[in-house]
């Protein structure tokens, strides 16, 4: 699959406003900070659609953008930011469970987590929301460039062991230098089928 064209469809805040279309969706999930939106740039192949920020916490609303006229990405905002307004907190968690409850055409969840974190609270909560759904989930190692081999190494077995996970189901990658990209272009273009 090669992505031709993607366009920004539209930014919501509650279920009403979401947008209702044919297209299987894919949701990219992480904490502030964590890649999203460079990693969707990455992905389209267009610098700048997706906005990102020096400072974490810049996606505050969920975004629905349509790639190839035939899927959607969609933006989730990123929780776990200190310095985010604590009512703003509060409301980013009941967004995010209410698009997971109303997503019929969901494929799967990629959870964003940057590889030299561990996960936490919010990781196993999203991953065992979206299991409660049978929502297929793939973990996405992000700013890998920042690690030398050995370090990613140690950082996948770490975060397996942390999340009780197969190896298999994580995809490292680097918005800066394009690692991981085939790999989700791949498994994009395989659960669009399913």
């Amino acid at each position: 699959m090669n992505i031709k064209q993607a366009y920004f469809l539209k930014s919501c805040t509650s279920s009403k406003q979401f947008p209702s279309y044919p297209y299987p969706e894919f949701a990219f999930f992480g904490r502030s900070n964590a890649g999203k939106s460079s990693l969707l740039n990455m992905l389209l192949g267009v610098k700048g659609l997706v906005k990102t920020g020096s400072r974490p916490g810049v996606t505050q609303t969920i975004n629905f953008f349509v790639v190839n006229d035939n899927l959607s990405f969609v933006d989730l905002p990123g929780l776990g930011y200190a310095k985010l307004p604590s009512q703003i907190k509060k409301k980013f968690i009941p967004m995010i469970y209410d698009y997971i409850e109303s997503r019929e055409n969901l494929k799967i969840a990629f959870l964003l987590i940057d590889c030299r974190r561990t996960p936490g609270d919010f990781e196993h909560e999203l991953i065992e929301r979206l299991s409660e759904k049978k929502i297929n989930i793939a973990i996405i190692l992000t700013k890998c460039d920042k690690l030398s081999g050995n370090e990613l190494s140690k950082s996948i077995k770490r975060i397996t062991e942390e999340l009780s996970i197969d190896k298999d189901s994580i995809f490292p990658t680097s918005a800066k230098t394009g690692k991981g990209k085939k790999e989700l272009i791949s498994i994009i273009d395989e659960f669009s089928k399913k």
